[in-house]
């Protein structure tokens, strides 16, 4: 059905798309070329929000190089957007341009286009091509994906440990398990995250600042603490304004006076709290863990959310069946006595274990990452 052109000029718009991993939050990564005459005349990727979809930024790069688009074809990684948001349809400018042709890897997940774009394509006269790699496309937006069809982010754990599985000593030291190579491509995925996350634990045992530092950004990612009773020290890094970005506490059941008391106190340190509490007889007042994420999705619009965490909450997030994808770097080292990845509950059979699946290893410098989900496939 698609030529071998048709899939070198959709993964040229894939390459594109690639390009807005760390810029477009929380619209979805989207890559465009535009061809003529098998010519590859214009290119572009999603802006930051507010900015010009891929579409446009094709649409502009192929005019201000002297190139007349009608009749073109475009390859897109998503269906072009047919509402108005914080900009004009995609669709109306592509119509507008006369091309001949739209190739679209995937259509758009959100109820407001929903192949409603390419059905407006199609009643200009446009010829409409869908589906071509469209696994490819899928991957680079699994957070919009699954927040626009569950209500929910996708989530991403991760860890670092040792080959036994170890992610500190006795004692917490866990500075560096991993080595440099594998602490910069970290930073990458925390840079394409709508937020990153940790607990409290972490907070007083390690005091991150939880940014990114590694990988040039033009923006910091949210920072959210797991802190069921707020603890938080008010000089803990998590919350300095310098590092950018913006820090959200999510609490669960909080004495009043110390809820108002701590938040007045937060207030001048730009951080916002957000009591989610667990209502559950056997919760003990502490965070629900899955309402949380569906308020990062439905209230913030967080695609994806990367958890660097301790063994405890990681254990609840995992129980709570609130992890799709777990992050593993692993260091050829031995550690022997030491602490877990997690503190899942002891268990008697192997039916029983949490079991995942391997979707890609690659190695990074001395280290090994993994990447691992609860689905069969990522697509099912």
């Amino acid at each position: 059905m698609y030529s071998p052109k048709d899939h070198d000029f959709m993964n040229a718009a894939l390459v594109e798309a690639k390009r807005a991993l760390f810029i477009s939050n929380p619209n979805p990564r989207v890559g465009c070329v535009i061809v003529k005459n098998d010519i590859l005349i214009g290119r572009g990727h999603t802006q930051i929000v507010g900015g010009d979809h891929a579409e446009i930024v094709a649409l502009k790069d192929a005019r201000q190089n002297g190139y007349d688009v009608s009749g073109a074809t475009v390859y897109v990684t998503l269906e072009p957007c047919c509402h108005h948001g914080r900009t004009r349809p995609c669709t109306q400018s592509l119509i507008e341009a006369k091309v001949g042709m739209v190739v679209v890897a995937m259509e758009d997940p959100n109820p407001l286009v929903a192949g409603q774009g390419l059905e407006q394509l199609r009643q200009a006269g446009i010829a409409v091509r869908c589906g071509l790699l469209e696994n490819e496309a899928k991957d680079l937006n699994l957070g919009f994906i699954k927040r626009m069809t569950q209500g929910l982010p996708w989530v991403r754990l991760k860890v670092a440990s040792s080959l036994d599985g170890k992610t500190a000593l006795n004692n917490g030291t866990s500075q560096w398990i991993t080595g440099s190579e594998a602490r910069h491509d970290g930073h990458r995925w925390r840079a394409q995250a709508c937020c990153i996350m940790t607990g409290i634990g972490t907070v007083k045992e390690d005091n991150p600042q939880l940014n990114v530092r590694d990988v040039e950004t033009p923006r910091q990612p949210l920072r959210v603490l797991i802190d069921s009773f707020l603890e938080v020290p008010f000089d803990a890094k998590i919350l300095n304004e310098d590092l950018g970005g913006h820090t959200i506490i999510i609490c669960g059941q909080v004495e009043p006076d110390h809820l108002e008391r701590t938040s007045l106190l937060l207030r001048e340190k730009n951080v916002t709290i957000v009591q989610i509490p667990d209502k559950s007889e056997c919760s003990k007042g502490k965070v629900n863990l899955p309402e949380a994420f569906r308020y990062l999705a439905e209230k913030l619009h967080i695609n994806e959310v990367h958890v660097e965490a301790g063994f405890k909450l990681n254990g609840s997030l995992i129980r709570e069946n609130c992890v799709d994808e777990l992050l593993v770097y692993m260091a050829p080292r031995l550690i022997g006595s030491g602490m877990g990845i997690t503190n899942l509950p002891e268990i008697e059979s192997l039916e029983d274990t949490y079991d995942w699946n391997l979707i890609d290893h690659l190695s990074i410098g001395s280290d090994l990452r993994m990447r691992f989900i609860k689905e069969s496939s990522l697509y099912s």
